[in-house]
């Protein structure tokens, strides 16, 4: 078991090197996103470690009232898991790479105007408040825990990511109007590659959310497969039919909403509801995305650089709602022995058990409403008070010129670029050839 978490663990490193690679193709301001990318997940471990699984994962959260626990001592760490046949160390890992990836994924909304100060304070302090609640509430014995269906994070990663992606975007402001109207990929191969790591990484996290080798397991990593080439398939049919054409951003986007909208209940349903759910994943969020976005004068005030609200939070809470539809009595049985879980709607129907069906759709939807307004509402209530103390949003002058301003250097400098940063960091001279290369 403990090679078998190891190995889930390899993967959601993949993962999240993913996610930073494909955004670091969509993304202008290059040197931004790295930048970014190793702050979240050191504040990430650090919270994991300091704060602990105790505070948004185990039942201590009420039983402590509220008080973290620390997850560094020897005694926590090399304890066996309440979840498996593997050290408590594991856990916490497995834990911390959701925890890291939903900031990532958070960050997408923000990019290219959002102040770095800003973003030190917003990474601890939205984790603290919002993330391990969501995580307690589900999957940590909270309120919740053994009604609502969230197989891998659906609800848990994605629609809190793509809400308090989108209320932090509002609060910040658009990027820079030149930005807005010409914003070109900065890579898209990285971008291709980088969503090659994710649809790849993916595996270790659906495929290790049951912590054992089991036949669940084996579902949810066929079913996460299936339905993301289907989401695929379908977004870059609907961008031929309606435009003529293919794009590669586009199959991109395919990928990862397939990937989102399985999470949910990747060892739940049967292939066949994948392949529906996969053919609903490229159709809802490209609707979302390409007509009403700009149609509704309420999605096009907010800048949502990545277009995180339709891909994370469109297809997560949808994943949602059709695991309760499609969620298998049987494979819930074998996952969940003691959970309270209704029948999907599809097979109360069948089993003339219309009213638990209809029960269970009722709690996903008030579990995404849950998810999303307290989300919207506290991510609100941490960009009011960080605006307090320094600026949300970069100066206008350094929107304009990028990650030099930013960061004092460029992504691709060229010869004699990317050197506006502090003297002090400059080599005293100029570097030569190693002896062995010189030509006279």
């Amino acid at each position: 078991m403990a090679a078998h978490s190891s190995h889930h663990g390899r993967s959601t490193n993949r993962s999240r090197a993913g996610h930073s690679l494909w955004q670091h193709g969509e993304e202008k301001m290059g040197c931004q996103l790295c930048l970014h990318g190793p702050l979240w997940l050191c504040s990430s471990a650090c919270l994991l470690g300091f704060v602990g699984t105790s505070y948004g994962i185990r039942q201590t959260f009420v039983r402590d009232r509220c008080k973290p626990g620390l997850a560094l001592s020897e005694t926590y760490l090399l304890s066996q898991s309440t979840q498996g046949c593997f050290p408590m160390a594991d856990y916490v890992f497995f834990q911390f790479a959701f925890a890291a990836i939903t900031v990532v994924l958070l960050a997408g909304s923000l990019l290219g105007r959002m102040n770095f100060g800003a973003w030190m304070l917003f990474v601890p302090m939205w984790l603290t408040l919002c993330y391990t609640v969501g995580a307690f509430c589900i999957w940590g014995d909270g309120f919740i825990q053994k009604y609502l269906i969230d197989y891998a994070g659906g609800y848990v990663i994605h629609l809190s990511s793509g809400v308090a992606g989108f209320t932090a975007a509002y609060w910040v402001g658009p990027r820079h109007s030149h930005d807005r109207q010409n914003f070109p990929p900065n890579n898209i191969l990285h971008m291709v590659g980088g969503a090659g790591f994710l649809w790849l990484g993916w595996t270790g996290f659906n495929g290790g959310a049951p912590f054992a080798a089991s036949r669940i397991t084996s579902l949810a990593i066929l079913n996460t497969h299936v339905c993301t080439a289907t989401s695929l398939l379908i977004w870059v049919s609907m961008d031929i039919i309606v435009y003529k054409k293919s794009s590669v951003i586009g199959a991109v986007q395919g990928i990862i909403t397939g990937l989102v909208c399985i999470t949910p209940g990747a060892g739940l349903v049967d292939t066949i509801a994948a392949v529906v759910m996969g053919v609903l994943a490229g159709l809802v969020p490209w609707y979302t995305m390409m007509v009403l976005h700009r149609r509704l004068a309420f999605l096009q005030c907010v800048d949502d650089t990545l277009g995180v609200f339709h891909t994370h939070a469109v297809a997560g809470s949808m994943g949602g709602l059709l695991t309760g539809f499609f969620a298998k009595p049987s494979l819930l049985k074998m996952l969940y022995p003691d959970s309270l879980y209704g029948p999907g709607f599809l097979y109360a129907i069948s089993d003339k058990k219309l009213k638990d069906g209809l029960k269970q759709i009722g709690i996903q939807f008030a579990g995404a409403v849950f998810i999303t307004l307290w989300n919207a509402i506290f991510t609100s209530i941490i960009c009011y008070l960080i605006s307090h103390i320094v600026n949300l949003r970069m100066k206008e002058e350094d929107l304009e010129i990028g990650d030099d301003a930013a960061h004092g250097e460029e992504p691709y400098a060229l010869w004699g670029d990317g050197e506006k940063m502090p003297s002090s960091f400059r080599l005293p001279h100029t570097p030569r050839f190693p002896s062995l290369c010189r030509w006279d």
